[in-house]
Protein backbone atom coordinates (compact mmCIF):
# COMPACT_ATOMS: atom_id res chain seq x y z
CA UNK A 1 0.00 0.00 0.00
CA UNK A 2 0.89 3.52 -0.50
CA UNK A 3 0.11 6.40 0.79
CA UNK A 4 -1.21 9.17 -1.86
CA UNK A 5 -2.84 11.89 0.84
CA UNK A 6 -2.52 13.28 4.05
CA UNK A 7 -5.12 15.89 4.51
CA UNK A 8 -7.05 17.37 7.36
CA UNK A 9 -9.56 18.69 4.76
CA UNK A 10 -12.65 15.81 5.29
CA UNK A 11 -13.66 17.95 2.01
CA UNK A 12 -10.94 16.88 -0.14
CA UNK A 13 -11.04 13.11 1.37
CA UNK A 14 -14.59 12.68 0.10
CA UNK A 15 -13.56 14.15 -3.43
CA UNK A 16 -10.36 12.24 -3.96
CA UNK A 17 -12.94 9.04 -2.53
CA UNK A 18 -14.87 9.97 -5.00
CA UNK A 19 -13.16 10.46 -7.81
CA UNK A 20 -11.08 6.88 -6.65
CA UNK A 21 -14.59 5.09 -6.51
CA UNK A 22 -15.27 6.35 -9.69
CA UNK A 23 -12.56 5.22 -11.72
CA UNK A 24 -12.74 1.73 -9.65
CA UNK A 25 -9.74 2.42 -7.38
CA UNK A 26 -9.89 0.67 -4.47
CA UNK A 27 -8.34 3.01 -1.65
CA UNK A 28 -8.29 2.50 2.42
CA UNK A 29 -8.80 5.72 4.72
CA UNK A 30 -6.64 5.78 7.62
CA UNK A 31 -6.96 7.22 10.68
CA UNK A 32 -10.57 8.34 9.97
CA UNK A 33 -11.86 7.49 13.67
CA UNK A 34 -9.49 9.04 15.26
CA UNK A 35 -11.06 12.31 15.17
CA UNK A 36 -13.80 10.77 17.74
CA UNK A 37 -11.10 10.28 19.88
CA UNK A 38 -9.35 13.63 19.31
CA UNK A 39 -12.56 15.53 19.57
CA UNK A 40 -12.86 16.55 16.01
CA UNK A 41 -10.14 19.05 16.22
CA UNK A 42 -8.51 17.82 12.99
CA UNK A 43 -5.22 17.39 14.69
CA UNK A 44 -4.59 13.96 13.01
CA UNK A 45 -4.58 14.25 9.73
CA UNK A 46 -6.55 11.48 7.81
CA UNK A 47 -4.09 9.15 5.44
CA UNK A 48 -5.35 7.43 1.55
CA UNK A 49 -3.48 4.97 0.48
CA UNK A 50 -4.09 2.84 -2.34
CA UNK A 51 -2.36 -0.88 -3.93
CA UNK A 52 1.02 -0.25 -5.12
CA UNK A 53 -0.71 -1.59 -8.64
CA UNK A 54 -3.00 1.42 -8.31
CA UNK A 55 -0.29 4.22 -7.00
CA UNK A 56 0.52 5.19 -10.60
CA UNK A 57 -3.35 5.38 -12.22
CA UNK A 58 -4.25 7.23 -8.94
CA UNK A 59 -2.00 9.91 -9.23
CA UNK A 60 -2.33 10.03 -12.50
CA UNK A 61 -6.30 10.42 -11.92
CA UNK A 62 -5.82 13.18 -9.15
CA UNK A 63 -3.30 14.98 -11.08
CA UNK A 64 -5.64 15.45 -13.99
CA UNK A 65 -8.08 16.55 -11.85
CA UNK A 66 -6.13 19.06 -10.69
CA UNK A 67 -5.53 18.10 -7.16
CA UNK A 68 -1.84 17.32 -8.06
CA UNK A 69 -0.50 19.47 -5.46
CA UNK A 70 -2.14 17.51 -2.75
CA UNK A 71 -0.44 14.26 -3.38
CA UNK A 72 2.12 12.49 -1.66
CA UNK A 73 5.18 12.20 -2.75
CA UNK A 74 5.95 8.73 -4.93
CA UNK A 75 8.66 6.71 -2.68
Amino acid sequence: MREILRTNDMVLVSAVGALLNGANIKHVLLDGNMSVLEGSAAAIPRRMLVSDDDDAAARQLLTEAGLGHELRDAR
